[in-house]
């Protein structure tokens, strides 16, 4: 009787093991199946190494790619649309990393828990980007084969309309193997990379400004063109000129650092931290599994290296989809849109998954906070970038010209959105060592932002 009961028991050990074992393995397969099912040794998705099913198409619905048998794609459009695209769609060999291509691949080859890779004619599903290839492409001429990105998206919705990273190369007649490592070819620099953010980071400390300091509006500063913080000769701040007595308003339209050194040392770097982490700026946002590098910073708690870290210098370094995001929080009352880049999957037989789920950021800057500045930056605009530079924009805008060295260029950084019936988007561009930002970085916003009106209003 009793080796009866310990074979029952060990019995039932053994089904309550195999049942856990069971469950373990189901929650695995839905949560790692498609991972697991488009390994590139899987051969019915897969032929000579390369993916055989499934095509990408941008939000209008032109083809991008399309994967075919025996490892052949087929891509749509000309050389323009497919160098301008590339960072968005992928190569065929995976060294773009946020490439649809290689991050969307279980989507391309149709794979589902039920099913899992199975088709009935194996053509795998039809991923629609929310790019739009034509603003790609005017973004990629504007750059003019300079480095650098541009970034527009839909701060309402998420849709990213365009993510255009320069270098780049067309991948139907090369692998960019004849561009040197420090070009950074295979680099998404809207995704993927941080730089210096120069006075576009006065954004930040106008916010702080506006919210910790009372009475900002009367708080002025006289600028002579240099203040010597410490007693050691290199402890200044130094302008391109002097401005004179200037208030908070008047100090973002002139870019003036001096006043922007004033109040973060008034403000003080914990303070600084805590915008800035409020401002999204140091964190990592999520693009339908695709994470985006984050910003650092370094706040001191006095001194000149305090007040160039709140001029956007000294250790600051702001990834460029971060900052599009928080110029789309300005936008639209506080907080924005997370950035997605898939619009839609489709199976060839018609029937669709969405993606149009929205979420949006937590509060990046206060509702009210966020009226004011958008009041300053449609100031920066009208009266000192040229209202008359940027035809039928509405435009919110602000200028950066980022030190990055002795002997170079600075980085020029435009930054904002526009306001246009039907088109609420915010922008980015950042060009390295572009030189002075209202005549580079703001002429290619110009041109992308022109594309952009020509594409259907939203409604």
């Amino acid at each position: 009787m009793k080796k009866l009961e310990k074979r029952a028991i060990l019995c039932l050990v053994l089904a309550g093991v195999l049942l856990a074992g069971l469950v373990y393995y189901t929650a695995k397969l839905a949560v790692d199946g498609s991972t697991w099912a488009s390994y590139p040794a899987n051969s019915s998705i897969y032929s000579n190494g390369y993916i055989s099913t499934g095509s990408i198409y941008d939000v209008n619905g032109d083809l991008l790619l399309r994967n075919g048998s025996k490892g052949n794609l087929k891509y749509g459009g000309g050389s323009v649309t497919r160098t301008a695209t590339l960072h968005a769609v992928g190569d065929r060999t995976g060294n773009i990393s946020t490439g649809a291509e290689s991050v969307f691949a279980s989507k391309l080859v149709g794979y589902n828990f039920l099913s899992g890779t199975y088709s009935t004619n194996n053509k795998g599903r039809n991923l629609y980007l929310t790019i739009d290839d034509s603003v790609c492409r005017a973004a990629y001429k504007a750059l003019d084969g300079r480095k650098g990105c541009v970034g527009v998206y839909n701060y309402k919705t998420g849709e990213i309309l365009c993510m255009t990273s320069s270098p780049s190369y067309d991948p139907k007649t090369s692998n960019g193997s004849s561009y040197s490592d420090a070009d950074g070819v295979y680099l998404n620099r809207l995704l993927s990379a941080s730089f210096v953010p120069g006075s576009v980071f006065k954004l930040v400390t106008a916010t702080a400004g506006i919210e910790k300091k009372d009475n900002i509006g009367s708080y002025y500063v006289d600028c002579t063109g240099t203040w010597q913080v410490g007693s050691y000769s290199g402890d200044k701040i130094t302008d391109l000129s002097a401005h004179g007595t200037v208030s908070l308003k008047e100090a973002l339209a002139e870019s003036c650092n001096i006043y922007f050194g004033h109040l973060a040392m008034k403000l003080g770097g914990d303070t600084m931290k805590e915008y800035t982490q409020k401002a999204g700026l140091m964190n990592s946002y999520n693009i339908n599994g695709i994470r985006t590098k984050k910003g650092t910073f370094t706040f001191p708690g006095s001194g000149v290296n305090l007040a160039w870290s709140g001029i956007g210098q000294y250790n600051d370094l702001v990834n460029p989809c971060s900052l599009m995001v928080y110029a789309g929080a300005i936008a639209n009352g506080g907080k924005a849109a997370n950035p997605r880049i898939i619009s839609t999957v489709k199976f060839s037989n018609g029937w669709s998954t969405g993606f149009n789920i929205k979420t949006q950021t937590d509060e990046l800057i206060k509702a009210s906070t966020a009226k004011t500045l958008r009041s300053y930056m449609r100031n920066d605009v009208t009266s000192h970038y040229g209202q008359s530079n940027f035809p039928g924009l509405k435009l919110y805008a602000k200028t950066g010209t980022a030190e990055v060295g002795t002997g170079k260029e600075p980085n020029s950084w435009f930054v904002g959105f526009i306001k246009n019936k039907g088109y609420p988007y915010a922008f980015v561009v950042m060009i390295e060592n572009g030189g002075t930002a209202i005549t580079s970085a703001g002429s290619v916003a110009n041109k992308t932002l022109q594309q952009v009106l020509k594409t259907d209003p939203v409604d």
